[in-house]
């Protein structure tokens, strides 16, 4: 056996979770392992939509340039009835994040990109050929144990020793197993038959989801002139019959002109499926992706899901790693990523038994009464404006509430009783949801993504004021210590007045379009604690802020800075080392 190699974070699977984990941890100056058991990244198309959140972190690891060539934006989604009537469309104009809320994407060049950027790190390395057989705790770390054939033919062992180890190795995930956890839900007894194929023989864009009762089906129009059709099977086909070249020419036959010219990429049956971990850490072994839940494909958002994980529990590794926050802060990664994860599970499960009635008389009920509903421009907008998708709101977690100012926890509402909350436009709070992503200007250039120009660490922005002149020096000490950027946002009319009278710890902004304007006017919370991820840690009145951020320090778990110890650096790529 080797002797043992030692990093920060081992990770299971280079997978698009795995990768992007391996991103943002890379980012941060952090070493990693990732262990692949394949001996390269797989090719084949799997997820076809990527979502505004997702670009988002994409955006913030540096790579929105090198995936935006493998996406079809405002990708629109028809629900279509089996005459072919639509019933349904799935439009939403929306760019509250920085980017499209939908896209389009051929998944095997996306998750190369996210391979390629780990080359930016010398402290990342991915392993291809390296099976994970065994993995021992203890204490202080946590062993991957690999085993990899060499060109020698012989099978190789290696030992790599890290603080933790991340499980992003897909639903049949061993870590996952290793932790004892359940993996509640269920898997649909229907089969579906995907079909892809190269030099798109419709050359329509979008997707269609066909609610036809004779055989429900998809039609997905991708980038690269890559097409997708899934088929529902009858209970009586099996897997050889329908795989059958003939048989699957027959299927296409309604939907090509000449089915048997095509160009198959693959031609494969599988089972929706509808699980969540009950938990997705233990000790020192954490889940993420498929292994800590799946979902049926009918939204799009398996893909998405996971990048929800990265991102959440990226900055949280990085914080322990980093000394910054006691071990305990790994624990709100279930807390925060668990309910929404299974909101999006049942909602998944729910629309596709909409979709996928047999019945021709019920299949007649839906139509009737969907385009009955259609008459209403508010149910309209609410399917068009996906309004139905639930967006990840945290109620338990690194979150101060707003009116009571508790730790670790956030109601929903606004409920104070002081004139300015009353009279806001909102009582709804925008703690524990994202920060919008509105084009700014600043000393360096002009509608920039905000993202871009405050780092990739906290932020404490305000409105109209200079921070240092709202908050007290020792809340100044604290926020230094936890690494924030602290930022001004004013009128562009008032930008160079504000450059040269504020702070010189103060990055000012201007807010050019209006936008960041329009929201601190809905809400009366003035200061807003951003955490790294984007999403609202705090949010107040001025005179709360002090209140606020020790709540925030103490649901994160915050200790101060070891001596010596650089502080993070906003906006450049790579970030040093927390």
């Amino acid at each position: 056996m080797n002797t043992t190699e030692d990093c920060d974070v081992a990770i299971v699977g280079a997978g698009p979770v795995g990768l992007m984990l391996a991103n943002i941890l890379g980012m941060y100056g952090h070493s990693v392992t990732v262990l692949e058991a394949l001996d390269d990244l797989i090719d084949y198309p799997r997820g076809v939509g990527l979502d505004d959140e997702s670009f988002r972190t994409v955006q913030t690891v540096g790579l929105a340039d090198a995936v935006l060539p493998h996406t079809s934006p405002q990708h629109i989604m028809r629900l279509v009835n089996g005459a072919g009537k639509v019933i349904l469309v799935n439009n939403p104009q929306t760019d509250e994040f920085g980017w499209e809320r939908k896209h389009a994407f051929i998944q095997p060049e996306v998750d190369r990109a996210l391979y390629n950027g780990l080359s930016r790190y010398d402290n990342v390395r991915v392993l291809f050929g390296h099976r994970v057989e065994d993995v021992v705790e203890d204490t202080d770390a946590v062993t991957a144990i690999a085993e990899n054939v060499g060109a020698d033919g012989e099978v190789h062992r290696r030992r790599i020793r890290a603080r933790y180890l991340v499980g992003c190795e897909g639903g049949k995930s061993p870590t996952r197993k290793r932790l004892g956890v359940t993996f509640e839900g269920e898997s649909p007894s229907t089969r579906w038959l995907v079909v892809d194929v190269n030099n798109d023989p419709l050359g329509t864009p979008n997707v269609f989801l066909g609610a036809d009762p004779k055989r429900p089906y998809v039609s997905i129009g991708l980038p690269h002139a890559v097409r997708r059709w899934e088929f529902m099977l009858h209970d009586d086909e099996t897997e050889e019959q329908v795989t059958d070249p003939a048989f699957v020419e027959n299927l296409l036959a309604e939907h090509v002109p000449n089915p048997s010219s095509l160009e198959f990429i693959r031609r494969r049956v599988f089972t929706h499926h509808g699980r969540v971990a009950s938990h997705f850490r233990k000790g020192r072994q954490i889940i993420a992706g498929d292994a800590a839940h799946l979902m049926p494909v009918w939204l799009g958002q398996g893909w998405n899901s996971g990048m929800r994980d990265a991102t959440n529990l990226g900055w949280k590794l990085a914080s322990v790693l980093s000394g910054q926050a006691g071990d305990a802060l790994l624990d709100t990664y279930t807390d925060e990523r668990k309910d929404h994860a299974k909101a999006m599970v049942d909602l998944s499960l729910t629309f596709g038994k909409f979709i996928k009635i047999t019945n021709p008389i019920a299949a007649s009920v839906r139509d009737a009464a969907s385009s009955a509903l259609n008459l209403f421009p508010q149910v309209k907008s609410y399917f068009a404006d996906m309004r139905f998708k639930p967006m990840p709101r945290y109620h338990r977690g690194v979150l101060a509430d707003p009116t009571t100012r508790d730790s670790g926890r956030a109601r929903p509402a606004l409920t104070s009783r002081l004139i300015p909350v009353r009279t806001a436009n909102t009582k709804v709070s925008p703690v524990g949801v994202q920060f919008p992503q509105p084009r700014v200007t600043s000393r360096d250039g002009a509608n920039l993504l905000l993202d871009d120009v405050i780092g990739n660490w906290w932020t404490v922005i305000v409105w109209g004021n200079d921070p240092t002149d709202m908050l007290p020096q020792d809340s100044i000490d604290k926020l230094t210590a936890l690494g924030a950027r602290l930022v001004a946002v004013v009128p562009e009319t008032q930008r160079h007045w504000m450059e040269r009278s504020a702070d010189p710890r103060v990055l000012v902004l201007g807010d050019h379009t209006g936008r960041v304007k329009k929201w601190f006017d809905d809400r009366p919370t003035p200061i807003v604690f951003l955490r790294p991820d984007r999403f609202v840690a705090g949010a107040c009145l001025a005179q709360d802020a002090p209140a606020t951020l020790d709540a925030i320090l103490a649901a994160m778990h915050f200790t101060r800075r070891p001596s010596g110890a650089a502080a993070p650096q906003p906006g450049r790529e790579p970030v040093d080392a927390l």
